[in-house]
């Protein structure tokens, strides 16, 4: 699993697309067919650090975090999928939130598993 979501084809560079881009309805500006999403790629970076892959989680969480800098640290609800070698900066969605809750959430989730830390707020 993790060498397929590192792969070109679902890791743009940016984070992980919604859809490979070898597949037939892929679309790099569509809202579920190719597009990045920040929850979405904090959630696999979640599930990385539990099978201690350690370096997929740093390539995911630094391709984000780039990202963020260039959305003035506002992560958008999603944005488009197009490989990050083919675009100095990712690809606003035109109608995305900006900035979204759940995506600023996110950043939390992929620091706790960059980091291997468990925060519990009730503690």
């Amino acid at each position: 699993v993790a060498t397929q979501l590192l792969s070109g084809h679902l890791h743009s560079g940016w984070g992980v697309r919604t859809l490979a881009d070898d597949e037939i309805p892929f679309n790099p500006m569509s809202y579920h067919n190719g597009s990045i999403w920040p929850h979405d790629t904090a959630l696999c970076a979640s599930g990385l650090a539990r099978y201690h892959e350690r370096d997929s989680v740093v390539k995911l969480m630094s391709g984000m975090f780039e990202a963020a800098v260039r959305f003035n640290m506002r992560l958008p609800e999603l944005f488009c999928g197009f490989t990050r070698a083919a675009s100095d900066s990712p690809v606003a969605y035109p109608v995305a939130c900006l900035p979204q809750a759940w995506s600023a959430g996110s950043a939390f989730m992929m620091l706790q598993a960059c980091l291997g830390i468990r925060v519990d707020g009730w503690k």
